[in-house]
């Protein structure tokens, strides 16, 4: 029997990252949503501790706050947002509610979106990203430490998501000195 030479490839979704409009919210939910049942990070600080509908384009509306989305071919596909953790006037943001769906994995929308938001925190003259994670999320994981996070022992203060249990954190240089520390860039 002849051997078949010809091979299937399956082209990367090409994407833009955009921030979040107000006729995004309900596929960047059912995302967030989808994506922790898949990886089964549903408990207490989740799906069921949060109202039916989150309101991201309000809650990223606040000040030195921001979402952006994975848009293929006008599709929701990810997306992921930073806002103060611990006050307004804290130095320190935090990475939330980052998920990709899975049409999204793989073609690099992951590091994009992390870049994004950290320029962003850096334009909001953050001077630390926190971030608190599901050990289980071993891709994610993997690209934060590629960026320069450092794993730490546990929350800053305290806690924002009782179900996470891996901690990290990132110094964040200024905007126009970036090069002159140790970070990685995304």
């Amino acid at each position: 029997m002849p051997c078949d030479r010809t091979m299937r490839i399956r082209p990367r979704p090409t994407g833009i990252i955009r921030l979040l409009e107000p006729r995004d919210e309900a596929r960047a939910d059912a995302v967030i949503r989808s994506v922790r049942r898949e990886f089964d990070v549903t408990g207490p600080g989740f799906d069921q501790h949060e109202p039916a509908a989150t309101p991201l384009y309000a809650l990223y509306g606040e000040p030195r706050s921001a979402y952006y989305v994975v848009d293929i071919d006008g599709q929701v596909e990810g997306g992921a947002g930073i806002g103060p953790y611990g006050g307004a006037a804290s130095e320190t943001c935090e990475l939330q509610r980052m998920y990709l769906a899975p049409a999204a994995r793989g073609a690099g929308h992951g590091r994009a979106l992390l870049a994004a938001c950290l320029d962003a925190a850096r334009q909001f003259r953050y001077r630390r990203c926190y971030l608190e994670t599901a050990a289980s999320l071993a891709a994610a994981r993997s690209l934060y430490l590629s960026v320069g996070f450092r794993a730490i022992p546990g929350p800053p203060d305290h806690a924002v998501h009782p179900s996470c249990d891996a901690y990290y954190l990132l110094e964040l240089t200024p905007p126009g000195q970036r090069g002159q520390t140790k970070e990685t860039s995304p």
